[in-house]
């Protein structure tokens, strides 16, 4: 297909379609943005006039259908993706969907599934970006005996300040459209899996500190999405793992990720994705610096289209490993409900 333009449509052009989808599609020789389709048709319109997309379409079962386009790039909350997914391979589309992959883990094997009985076609999730810089530099210290055996995995998270009794309903908190995601989780674990791979098992505890809130119309909505959430996990590859995640935790320190080894540690500052290291005899830390050449960055529209022209193989993220991280997300949901760890994975 190297020498096809590859026509992509937009359902859902929120924040990150908008800053980074659309852009950086646009950057792509052979690619052209033909259609939106967005909450509203004036919304879409106005995407359509600021983008230069010259079709909008009110209804994403048209836009799906349209023979005019051969790439589907999905930017919806979560409640939608597998519908969308579904539909987009049905008729004979490239599909690109945004984080998180799905609503739980049923929905996501069923998309994985639905991807292999349309081998020819491409599926793509948007992959978590914090850790882009250093994932290779950190894959080639732990495969090159850095911190020699990974004992132990260190994760902080903190999204918010002090308690906000008073702020709005947020989609992300509300589970009819956000499923089995909670705050950062996935995106992390997700992160996590490159360095370390998957977990074998997770025991949870969370807490909802503020139970309601109120939507754009002012109706009070019951919360049951954790704004709090601690967790023990066991790495298939032999570490614990010790995740913090929280939007309710004032004066907190910086958010970080630790890995603790038998000849080594590591920590990586995800604020700046500074990484810093020691080994056995060191008295502390020591800045490491990341060589350009080994830097990662956003390229996902580029990988995408690539991987429609054979050029690469999706590898941040295929639905693989969406379906591992949907499931480590709905067993920390499981534990938490249950207080008992549940062994992974879960099908």
């Amino acid at each position: 297909m190297n020498d096809e333009t590859i026509r992509v449509g937009f359902v859902g052009a929120g924040q990150n379609t908008r800053a980074m989808h659309i852009p950086g599609f646009q950057k792509i020789e052979g690619v052209e943005l033909v259609s939106v389709c967005n909450r509203s048709r004036q919304s879409g319109q106005r995407v359509a006039e600021e983008f230069q997309i010259p079709e909008v379409f009110e209804s994403w079962v048209d836009l799906v259908e349209d023979p005019g386009t051969n790439a589907i790039c999905i930017g919806t909350w979560p409640y939608m993706h597998c519908t969308l997914v579904l539909a987009a391979l049905q008729n004979e589309k490239h599909v690109l969907t945004e984080a998180r992959m799905a609503m739980d883990a049923e929905e996501a094997h069923i998309m994985l599934d639905a991807s292999r009985a349309h081998a020819h076609l491409v599926t793509q999730v948007v992959p978590a970006p914090m850790t882009l810089k250093v994932d290779r530099l950190v894959q080639e210290f732990i495969a090159d005996g850095y911190l020699g055996d990974v004992l132990s995995v260190d994760l902080t998270s903190h999204i918010g300040d002090f308690v906000d009794f008073d702020g709005p309903h947020q989609w992300r908190s509300d589970r009819d459209l956000s499923g089995f995601n909670i705050m950062h989780l996935g995106i992390w674990y997700e992160a996590l899996m490159r360095w370390v791979g998957p977990a074998s098992s997770v025991l949870s505890l969370s807490r909802v500190h503020v139970k309601t809130r109120r939507d754009e119309g002012g109706n009070a909505r019951f919360i049951t999405i954790p704004d709090h959430i601690e967790l023990l996990c066991e790495f298939e590859s032999g570490p614990v793992g010790h995740l913090r995640f929280s939007s309710v935790t004032g004066l907190a320190p910086p958010d970080q990720i630790w890995l603790y080894g038998t000849e080594g540690t590591l920590r990586v500052d995800t604020s700046t994705m500074t990484l810093y290291g020691g080994r056995r005899g060191d008295s502390q830390l020591s800045e490491i610096e990341v060589p350009a050449e080994k830097q990662g960055g956003w390229r996902v529209e580029e990988e995408f289209v690539n991987a429609i022209r054979g050029l690469e193989p999706v590898t941040r993220t295929n639905f693989e490993d969406g379906v591992r991280y949907m499931e480590f997300t709905e067993a920390v949901t499981r534990s938490a409900q249950s207080g008992k760890k549940i062994p992974l994975p879960l099908y």
